[in-house]
């Protein structure tokens, strides 16, 4: 019995001394690696930027109220088409009580002056044609009648506008009434009947009464980090994709570069501003959120590899080709390229290779 677990023992013991150098023999032999092979394709590489923003109408106009007073009628909503100098809204007046006391007194006199002058007038017309009164006297009494009327025509003018907002001697314009002042789409009409306005002059801007836009004029405003600024100008492309239109592109135009930045959130932004070229079979509305891509470069039909596979040293770059006469193990020739645009992904090679060339990619 002892025998037998002693015999055991010396072969468990012969078997791990021969695994050991088995693992050993393995451990040493040199470890084969497998590459993955590319090969050069003919592709547009585009090198580009993006900048986020919105989708703005060129031209839009605030039309505010040239007097006063309490919105009684609205006869648009936002979204209708408006032409120029349609009425949008009516405006009642409500007057200032001393102004409107002085111009009641104003046009008093204005008419007792008038009624003395007609007066004057009167009698020395008579006399005029009786030859009793002289040409000259009689002209200064006929300038004094017309000055007298006109007089009370203007108190009688001023008074219906400050108590109507309107003269009957003006015809069919009014203040009280509210006008397009462009052809486009309303924005907004952030008022609502009730309530009060005021109007626009030197010391105030004036309630909005509504906002109109030309539709059919689109920008795309947005801004850019100071590190991208100094390689976008005017003229560029512009590549546009709208956050509610997912599924479509637009082209734009970059045509303006804000020459001053601002800060924000400790970064330096820039303001720019592209024409945006959107089809009337699209309906693109203010204020929709975007992406902008700024083409900085673009290359078509070029040579070009994964970025990957190239190998920088200092100013050169080299790429290793396979060596097809090996056919045991894949061997490697370090070759030097000329590169030129990239797009982050893919690389442009000028010259130093064939379309065929088979190239070392990433470990399988």
């Amino acid at each position: 019995m002892k025998k037998a677990i002693r015999i055991f023992l010396f072969v468990l013991l012969g078997l791990m001394v021969i695994g050991t150098f088995v693992y050993l023999y393995q451990k040493s032999r040199p470890e084969v690696k497998e590459y993955q092979i590319i090969t050069p394709s003919v592709q547009s590489l585009t090198k580009k930027t993006v900048a986020t923003g919105k989708i703005e109408p060129r031209n839009e106009v605030e039309i505010k109220p040239q007097i006063s007073g309490i919105i009684s009628e609205i006869y648009k909503e936002a979204g209708e088409m408006v032409r120029e100098g349609d009425v949008i809204a009516l405006i009642k007046v409500i007057p200032e009580m001393s102004s409107l006391n002085a111009a009641e007194s104003r046009v008093n006199i204005a008419k007792i002056d008038f009624e003395q002058a007609k007066i004057d007038y009167d009698r020395a017309d008579k006399l005029f044609e009786k030859k009793v009164l002289s040409v000259n006297e009689f002209e200064k009494e006929r300038v004094a009648y017309n000055k007298a009327k006109e007089e009370y025509q203007n108190a009688v003018d001023n008074l219906e506008i400050i108590r109507d907002g309107i003269a009957r001697s003006s015809g069919g314009y009014s203040n009280t009434q509210i006008r397009a002042t462009i052809t486009g789409l309303i924005l907004d009409i952030p008022v609502k009947v009730g309530n009060s306005v005021i109007q626009s002059n030197n010391f105030n801007d004036g309630t909005t009464i509504c906002t109109i836009a030309d539709m059919s004029d689109m920008i795309f405003k947005g801004k850019i980090d100071e590190s991208e600024v100094g390689r976008i100008r005017e003229g560029l492309p512009i590549v546009l994709t709208i956050g509610a239109l997912q599924d479509i592109k637009f082209d734009a135009v970059l045509e303006y570069v804000s020459p001053k930045g601002v800060e924000e959130s400790g970064a330096v932004m820039f303001e720019i501003k592209a024409a945006a070229q959107i089809p009337d079979s699209v309906m693109v509305r203010a204020g929709y959120s975007a992406n902008a891509e700024i083409i900085l470069m673009q290359r078509n039909n070029v040579l070009a590899i994964p970025e990957g596979v190239v190998e920088l040293s200092g100013d050169s770059a080299f790429v290793y080709q396979l060596d097809t006469t090996q056919t045991k193990e894949q061997c490697f020739n370090r070759i030097p390229v000329s590169i030129g645009m990239s797009d982050g992904l893919n690389i442009e090679i000028i010259s130093g290779l064939e379309p065929d060339a088979q190239l070392r990619g990433n470990l399988k």
